[in-house]
Parts: C-alpha cells; structure tokens; sequence
C-alpha cells in the first residue's frame, strides 16, 4: 500500500502545484456529514491509505499528515508505515489540531484548498476566520483527490424502501407536519436537511447507498407548501414514488439542490425577499451555504428532527426489544458453538465473522450487519476498531480473549453488542481488567438519576474501577443508536470530557437508546470489551423529582470464565446475577437442548 500511496501523493502534489494550492484538506465526510461514507467518497482512505472511519488528511508539498482519534492509533500506524504520511494522534499533549497545523503552517500570499461539499459550513468558517487575518486564500471548489483518482467508483444508487407504521410507529405525514409546527415556532420559511439519517427517519424509508447504513443519498427541502427530495429517482420503485407524492414529496435530481438554494428568496425579478432558512452548519456542507443569496436570513439550529428521532416512541422500543432477542440468540449460539469447538476445528476471525452472520441471517427480518464484525483475537483485540482482512486473519486458539464486537439491522431495529469470549487459560492479569472493565458496565447500566442529567454525568460509573488502577480507555463510554438506522447516531452519548463537534450535552430523556461500552486495551497483548445496549426509562416522581432509570435491551452472557468474582462487590455480583438470569428466561426457550442446558451453566449464578 505504501508504494501506490506515494505515487498517489505524488500527483496530487503535482495537481497541487498546478492549481496553485499549498495545503490540501481532505476529510472523511461525504457531501451529508455522514460518519461511515460510500466508496465514492472514500478520498482520505484513497490518498493515504487508512481505512478508519474517522481522520483527517493535510497534504503540502513537503508533508502529509493525518489525524485521528485514539480508537484508531495503533491501526492507523500500521496502516501508514512506509507511505511517507506521518500520524497525529488527536488529543494527545502536544499534539496540534488541523486548524492549530494549519494556521502555524500557512502564511500569507498561501492557499488552503478544499471540496466544500465535504466540509461542513461550520468548519469551512471557522478556516475563513483563523486563515484570512494572516492572508491565506482559501479555495472551496477543489476536488482535487477526484481529478487523480481515475477508476473511482459511481455513486451509490441502491433501492429505497418504505417502513410501515408497524415499524415506526409514526406516519410520514405525522412528522413532517410536526417539524412544520417547529418551522413556525422558528418563523422559518424553509428546511434545509441534509443529514441522510434524519431524511431517511422523516420520510419512514431505507435504503443501502453506505455500507451497513440504511440510508438514501439525498438532500431535502420543506416548506410549509412543499416537500422536494433531491435523489436519483431510478434508485424509487413506482410504489415508493407513489407514496411519498401522496404526502406531498415531490423527487428533484440530486445535484439540482445546489440551483435550488442559490434560488431561495428570489423574486422572479431576481430581487432578494426576506426569507429565513433553517439548517445546521455544523451537518450542512459549506458550499450549500454559500450557494444561499445575500440577505437571506440563516437559522443555525440543531435539526428538528435530532431529538425526535433519537427519543423512540412505544412502537420503537417494543421493537427494539425484539430485535434484541432475536440478536441474543443468534450471539448465544455463536458463544456457545465457539466454546464448543475452538482448538476442534479450524477456525479464524473471519470465519468466525462468517459463521456469526449465518446465524443472524437465519433470524426473521434480519437485514444484514449494523457495521463491520470486529472479530479480533489475541493481540488484535487491542486495536479498538481492528477489522479483520485476509492479509491479517488468523487463527483463533484454545486460549486467551476473542473480542467480538458486533450489530445487526432488523426491521425491529439497530443492535450493537460487545462480548469478549474467553477462548482457554487467562492470565491474572486478563481477568483482573475483564472483570473490572465489568463491573464498570454493569454499575453504568444501573444508575438511578433525577431527570436532567446529561452523558457527562454517568461516565465516570464506568471508568472508576479502572480509574482506581491508574488505567483508561481511549474512546467514548457509549454512543445513541438509530432505529433500523445509523448504529452511531447523535445526540445522546456517554463521555467524561467535552468534545466540540459532539453533542453529548443533552438530557436524557425516556426512549433514548445508548450503548454502555467501556473497554481495557494493552496493545500488542489484549483488549477487552462489554457492551450492553440500555433504554433510558422514566422511574418514579417523588417530591424530589422525576427519576429516571435505564434497562438492559441486549440479551446475552457474559463470560463467566474471565471474573475473579472477589474483585467484585456484592451488590455488582446480584446485578450480574440478576441480568443473566433474564437472559437465560429470555433466551433458553428458543436454543436447542444442549444449548440451552450450555447456557444454564453460562449464567449461573456466581
């Protein structure tokens, strides 16, 4: 890889040099913002060779640099030996961001360039400001990566589908006239989403345009007269054109959105009215908002639809649950078919990945995986996002940890499960972080709180038992998970540090989903994980408040064979014995005997 990387920054610097750009920006995103991105827009994977889902390319003429955040460090170096692009490991001391690199970097008469179309407005100012005080120019309609990369990909143009109410619990023509009610309280004339999870929950479709996320490449725009989609038509069977025209969304080609805001406000004498848009800059690209006129007025505001789709109603969450129970069986048997037969047969990480999806595909409604399989023994399972290819596979032994961090999408809905299996012998010391990454999932999950906490109030529960050892994890504690949708999805999260481009400073509120999911990491040993879905539910009101309470949805044991059972207290040991209990009462009717009569054992009580 790090030969065609060279040759790959070689000509862009050449472009580079032509173009007269000196610092070249590329990022992750698509023109939506989206976390994972189809394989059009994978530019930063093609010009440096990393294939994380999260970072940041800088090219110049005598560097290229990429930063990324610690759930990718060690992969991220091995990824990027030998390619000439060096590592900046975010949030590290001394470590400058891109915007810090850049300002220092770059001077005047100089030129940073970028597409705009994956930048968002927020950022694409943010450069503006820092940048032009020191008389840098700044380009935004470069996609020079695009002009070098001569066998790209087509965009993505997979069939949309329509959920019905049984699924979602809420007619289209509900919600959108929900978000206009907020429209008017906002006195704003048109919506601008572009978020491909928020359209695709507004609208109750689902498509396939990025891997393992069901949703269609499109943009939207509402007013309180019309709803215009901007997709590639041919991707709407006629049933699903027909439907959405019925609730008044009328389909525009996908590349017209940009004519369409350079037009609102207009007059047809081309005189600018006053006409105020709604969006979100920090999830809206900023060459869109350029493309909006002078003088029309920009309401930046989270979108309408960010909480509503993150607070399920009763039709979701029913949902989930069974979704769930469908997921604990499929990973029950894959635990139990592991146990039974590793060090019998030949297995590997990608085998096992193989023989998981067998197992959730035979589920009714199964859709396919939520992400990737992080199927990760031994030492892998130290990389936090580690994927399994056929260069790195390897065999899975009679001992030692396998991380098995998975999800799957059913018409039920979205999982995301972490389970490390232990494979044979243990270590002391694999045991004493297995069982203290442990108990901090599990006191997480039982917090009691008056309503109005936010993340950053529960994510200490979780890291305190390795706090107390002087040891961390690297990423956040838990993140909000989408309903047949995005397996990341903002804006409710656990984290103990703020994170700027993050919205993890919301309330939680009843119906929200969060994965509770602290981790240990010793790099070139073992990694360690339990991850355990939880719904946020309403407890009782007393004169002190509302309380609140969360409920575990995933339905799966947890390895018993990793605890040193004294390293917990009692009452973590009852929580532990509590949770396995209704997992065996939920799970054991629907194994075959001797799985069932294994998973009495799994779960008994310790």
């Amino acid at each position: 890889m790090g030969s065609f990387v060279t040759e790959r920054l070689t000509a862009l610097r050449s472009l580079m040099k032509k173009k007269g750009v000196d610092a070249y920006l590329v990022p992750t995103d698509d023109f939506h913002a989206s976390e994972y991105v189809g394989d059009y827009f994978k530019c930063r994977e093609y010009i440096t060779g990393f294939t994380g889902s999260a970072g940041t390319a800088v090219v110049m003429q005598d560097m290229a640099g990429l930063w990324t955040d610690g759930r990718y460090f060690i992969q991220a170096e091995q990824q990027l030996c030998g390619s000439g692009v060096t590592l900046f490991r975010m949030g590290e001391p001394e470590v400058p961001t891109v915007h810090e690199f850049l300002k220092k970097k770059l001077g005047r008469g100089q030129c940073l360039g970028f597409d705009g179309r994956t930048v968002s407005a927020k950022e694409a100012a943010e450069f503006e400001e820092e940048l032009r005080k020191n008389g840098v120019r700044i380009d935004d309609a470069k996609d020079l990566v695009g002009e070098i990369w001569a066998d790209r990909p087509a965009l993505s143009c997979e069939p949309v589908m329509e959920l019905g109410i049984e699924w979602t619990g809420c007619t289209r023509a509900e919600k959108c006239a929900d978000v206009r009610k907020k429209m008017q309280e906002k006195n704003a004339d048109v919506l601008l989403l572009t978020s491909l999870d928020d359209i695709a929950w507004l609208l109750n479709i689902r498509g396939g345009d990025i891997h393992c996320n069901p949703v269609v490449l499109s943009y939207l725009a509402m007013t309180q007269e019309e709803i215009l989609m901007f997709a590639n038509e041919k991707a709407f069977p006629a049933e699903v054109r027909r439907a959405l025209e019925t609730d008044g969304v009328r389909l525009r080609p996908y590349d017209e959105i940009y004519s369409y805001v350079s037009s609102v406000g207009k007059e047809p004498d081309d005189a600018a009215c006053h006409v105020k848009v709604l969006l979100c800059r920090d999830a809206v690209n900023s060459r869109l908002v350029s493309s909006i006129p002078a003088g029309v007025e920009i309401l930046d505001e989270s979108n309408p639809t960010l909480l509503p789709k993150a607070v399920k109603n009763s039709t979701e969450v029913a949902n989930m649950r069974a979704a769930h129970v469908k997921d604990g069986v499929a990973l029950t048997k894959f635990i139990y078919w592991l146990k039974r037969n590793v060090g019998k047969i030949p297995m590997t990480e990608l085998s096992a990945a193989a023989r998981l999806y067998e197992l959730r595909a035979s589920q009714e409604h199964f859709m396919g995986n939520s992400f990737d399989p992080i199927i990760s023994y031994g030492p892998h399972a130290a990389i936090v996002h580690y994927s399994a290819t056929p260069e790195t596979d390897v065999p899975i032994e009679p001992r030692g940890l396998l991380l098995a961090d998975t999800g799957g999408q059913y018409l039920e809905g979205t999982t995301d499960v972490t389970r490390t299996i232990v494979m044979g012998s243990l270590t002391e010391e694999e045991k004493k972080y297995f069982t203290a990454v442990l108990r901090g999932m599990l006191n997480l999950a039982d917090v009691k709180f008056r309503y109005g906490c936010t993340g950053r109030n529960f994510d200490y529960i979780a890291r305190e038992p390795l706090w107390r050892m002087g040891e961390d994890f690297n990423h956040g504690t838990g993140h909000g998970v989408g309903y047949f949708l995005n397996v990341h999805e903002e804006p409710n999260g656990f984290r103990w540090k703020k994170v700027p481009e993050r919205e993890d400073e919301v309330v939680f509120e009843e119906g929200m989903i969060t994965s509770d999911e602290p981790g240990y990491y010793a790099e070139g040993k073992f990694g360690i994980r339990h991850e355990n879905l939880i719904l946020c539910k309403k407890a009782e009101k007393t004169k002190a408040g509302q309380f609140m309470c969360f409920e575990h949805l995933t339905m799966a044991p947890i390895d018993l064979d990793g605890i040193l059972p004294e390293q917990m207290t009692k009452r973590e040991r009852a929580l532990l014995n509590a949770y396995h209990a209704k997992v065996y009462e939920t799970i054991a009717p629907r194994l075959e005997p001797e799985e069932r009569d294994w998973l009495a054992q799994a779960t008994r009580a310790i």
